[in-house]
């Protein structure tokens, strides 16, 4: 039988690509997005067009509906109209420098819009949500690599906050109404489609126009980048796998709920990062450092044994290659 799916923010970098891959792999689609302006929607647009071409020409059932998290009423009445066997929620107010200037746009998308995906999911009762969370819950964690038995009550962004919230109010939906719900904390994704906003696309237009890039911690920093293709095929494989009924140390709050680190367990310094830059692009870049900008964090490092010990995978594709393949995307859209 098809496999109905809700895909929350299919418009997004990993929404896309996580579409296509389950639209070729036959299952149905429902894909909803607001394609805000945080970076330029035509971008947004292009994805959708893609999915589109994609799903008519392998006769797959797709269908994208625009529509804001934050409105309850046209929430609610996609899941009532729908049967959704799993439920994928990606859509939120992304980037952690904009979440000292625009406070409120993640409330709006990333506590409310969250918030009423787990009362559709609590009424309509899917067999399993995913949503995603980030790193960024770690804040400057000390004990290295992060594992998810890390404390993270120690956000230093909103955007941090809001998806530390996330995970705390999805343990009480799954506690409260025996929900399968598996958190995912994304490091650093990147690839072809994705955001303009991020280091890897800003450095790759900026080397190729001939400006400097700027380098905050005067260059001083390390991320656990993570390709594209590794963060879908984890995505694909938790599909099925719903969370077994647990409970967390030192309490009785028994819940079908987990959370995975998905990230290449490698940390890339920024250095490195650069050069593999500089040669897919065949360019020397120019550097202008700067200071540690608020909010950020100087390292990343995904401890991923457990989705190794649950799923048998471990995200590997070296930022050479991952930055190879996004620099030949990058010719083609600019």
């Amino acid at each position: 039988m098809i496999k109905n799916v809700l895909i929350t923010g299919s418009a997004g970098f990993i929404g896309f690509h996580l579409t296509l891959k389950l639209l070729s792999e036959g299952f149905s689609v429902i894909g909803i997005d607001n394609l805000n302006y945080f970076y330029v929607p035509a971008l947004k647009v292009l994805r959708l067009k893609k999915i589109a071409d994609f799903a008519k020409k392998n006769k797959k059932k797709y269908l994208f509906i625009k529509v804001d998290l934050a409105n309850q009423k046209e929430i609610e009445s996609i899941f009532n109209c729908n049967d959704f066997d799993y439920v994928i929620n990606l859509a939120a107010q992304a980037g952690v420098r904009h979440s000292i200037n625009k406070p409120y746009d993640y409330n709006n998308s990333n506590i409310t819009g969250f918030l009423n995906i787990l009362e559709g999911c609590r009424k309509n009762k899917p067999k399993h949500l995913i949503f995603a969370s980030s790193s960024s819950v770690y804040g400057m964690n000390t004990n290295i690599p992060f594992s998810t038995e890390d404390m993270t009550d120690h956000p230093v962004s909103l955007y941090a906050a809001t998806k530390k919230s996330n995970e705390l109010m999805a343990h009480a939906y799954s506690h409260l109404y025996d929900l399968p719900i598996t958190g995912l904390r994304f490091f650093t994704v990147y690839g072809p489609f994705g955001r303009p906003d991020m280091a890897y696309f800003k450095f790759t237009k900026d080397i190729i126009e001939g400006r400097p890039i700027d380098l905050y911690n005067q260059g001083k920093m390390q991320r656990d980048f993570t390709y594209i293709d590794d963060i879908i095929e984890g995505i694909y494989r938790l599909i099925s796998i719903p969370p077994k009924l647990t409970k967390p140390k030192n309490s009785k709050a028994l819940a079908q709920y987990n959370v995975y680190n998905i990230g290449n367990n490698s940390p890339v310094t920024l250095e490195r990062f650069i050069k593999a830059i500089e040669s897919a692009t065949g360019i020397t870049a120019k550097r202008n450092n700067l200071p540690m900008q608020p909010g950020d964090v100087p390292l990343t490092f995904a401890n991923v044994d457990e989705l190794i010990a649950d799923i048998g995978f471990k995200p590997s594709t070296s930022i050479e290659d991952g930055i190879k393949k996004f620099v030949n995307w990058y010719h083609t859209y600019k």
